[in-house]
């Protein structure tokens, strides 16, 4: 059974997407600030957390980069009004959002979404590292480890699927709406505004090599090998 931590200083909207959940067979713990959210997610340990932008105590992004690299995925809840937070909390890691007012039905599908992309990711196994000609990027499909120049990289699931796809394709164009649905999948809800965010963290990460994922003017994306 899947964790599902909520996180919202309304406590109506709160309630009501953990029933939902319930119903749809999920484990669920409600909470209505961000220090509370670190405090239940050290110990609850949630596949994913709902988490709105603004709360008392610990507003949303805060907790969203306090949970990168911890394996739990996290969908922000943004005000209609403030579109901008949408784009804030993708690069502070968050791996989807949606938009208040919202339809429960669309909260559950995009959280059923984001599960069965971090499941794809946990049971891939594989087995063979797959590197770049000159193995500057190496990534191991096992393991879920991809190294730069030795050094590892600390992606999450989303940015590692990305990475894969682009090494394994050289020279590939990719558009953003094959991106969607390669690694999102076709039922993804969200726009390709979404591919741009994870680029741009991807290449953040990849440092001295964020060149080697290339944008192409009007397309989309596309790998070379990196140079030393």
């Amino acid at each position: 059974m899947h964790k599902i931590l909520i996180v919202d200083d309304d406590e109506l909207i709160a309630n009501l997407i953990e029933q939902n959940l319930k119903l749809e067979g999920f484990d669920t713990k409600v909470c209505h600030d961000g220090v509370s959210a670190l405090e239940i997610c050290d110990g609850y340990k949630p596949d994913l957390v709902v988490l709105d932008v603004m709360m008392p105590r610990l507003d949303g992004f805060h907790v969203c980069k306090c949970l990168q690299g911890t394996g739990t995925a996290v969908i922000m809840l943004t005000a209609k009004s403030d579109i901008s937070d949408k784009l804030v909390g993708l690069e502070m890691g968050a791996d989807d959002y949606i938009i208040k007012p919202f339809d429960s039905r669309e909260l559950v599908a995009r959280i059923k979404a984001v599960i069965r992309r971090f499941e794809k990711v946990s049971i891939q196994h594989i087995g063979n590292e797959k590197s770049s000609g000159n193995k500057i990027i190496s990534l191991n499909e096992q393991t879920r480890i991809a190294l730069a120049a030795g050094k590892e990289l600390d992606l999450t699931p989303t940015e590692f699927e990305l990475l894969l796809i682009f090494a394994n394709n050289v020279q590939r164009v990719f558009t953003r709406e094959q991106l969607l649905d390669t690694v999102w999948g076709y039922d993804y809800l969200g726009d390709s505004r979404t591919v741009d965010i994870h680029i741009q963290r991807l290449r953040k990460k990849l440092g001295k090599y964020s060149g080697c994922i290339e944008t192409v003017f009007g397309i989309g994306y596309r790998y070379k090998e990196p140079i030393k």
